[in-house]
């Protein structure tokens, strides 16, 4: 009588996988997340409170009653005036953004909605396309919004998330920082609200604007923000930064920021500090 042993497999130094679409692994603390769960969440780590990067889209939903009501500017685009090279054309890059970019044409959403039945205008930039670099489209449609905001007597709330100008376009990037600051200097005249909401990174052309001009500035916990990088800050004046130096936390403790506020309590503080300065005198 013949007997075979089943050979066993090994395990030991095998490499798995793990399925992207079913879980994914926190950047915090290196806590292996189910995703389902992680969208319940709102897409932060429950043991250590790390904020995944989320959409425009989600956004939209996290903080309005049913999402947008009406999109804005949709069909705008952005054009290669400098026909620029670099290491990646310009054109090229953009077209790849636009295939990645699942029918969006530039990195901001814009429209209007609701939060509790309020009816306010918003924006969002999407760190996916070209880093949420603010070009000529993006600075357009922040100020079309704005404006639309104060031609309908509504509050505005704009999500940033950028690397800051689209240096490709040149001068056309730099000068949408004037363009969107005038266009919020005039929001502020009429007396209406305007919440900013800095998630990570915003950084750039976006934080010397519109970013930093709410008449609330609110960050994402561990949102990096500032102007130019950390790296960029210690080669230049070279000395070692502070722990932490421009995060939201520090941004906080220095004055820069109003406040930090988890995403989950997100919509809930956007509610309530929009009552309070829409019932508040002067306003």
């Amino acid at each position: 009588m013949a007997w075979f042993r089943k050979e066993k497999k090994r395990l030991v130094g095998q490499k798995r996988e793990l399925p992207r679409d079913v879980w994914t692994k926190c950047a915090g603390c290196g806590e292996i997340i189910y995703q389902e769960r992680l969208k319940e969440s709102h897409s932060v780590c429950e043991k250590c409170g790390y904020h995944f990067r989320i959409s425009p889209d989600d956004y939209a939903c996290l903080l309005l009653d049913s999402a947008l009501e009406e999109e804005y500017d949709a069909e705008l685009r952005s054009v290669d005036p400098l026909k620029f090279v670099g290491p990646t054309p310009y054109a090229e890059r953009y077209e790849r953004a636009l295939r990645k970019g699942m029918g969006r044409k530039e990195a901001v959403l814009t429209g209007r909605g609701r939060i509790d039945n309020l009816e306010v205008k918003f924006g969002a930039l999407d760190f996916s396309f070209i880093g949420g670099s603010m070009g000529s489209v993006v600075g357009e449609k922040i100020t079309r919004v704005t404006e639309r905001a104060l031609e309908d007597n509504h509050p505005l709330i704009i999500v940033s998330a950028s690397g800051g100008a689209r240096m490709m376009e040149g001068v056309l990037s730099l000068m949408q920082m004037a363009k969107t600051s005038s266009a919020l200097g005039r929001l502020h005249k009429a007396g209406l609200p305007y919440i900013s909401i800095l998630t990570h990174p915003t950084t750039g052309g976006v934080t010397a604007s519109f970013a930093m001009l709410g008449d609330i500035i609110i960050g994402e916990p561990g949102a990096l923000i500032g102007f130019a990088g950390p790296r960029v800050i210690e080669q230049t004046i070279r000395q070692e930064l502070p722990e932490g130096f421009q995060r939201a936390e520090f941004l906080l403790e220095h004055g820069i920021i109003d406040m930090v506020v988890a995403r989950p309590e997100l919509r809930s503080t956007v509610s309530r500090l929009l009552r309070h300065m829409i019932d508040a005198p002067g306003r």
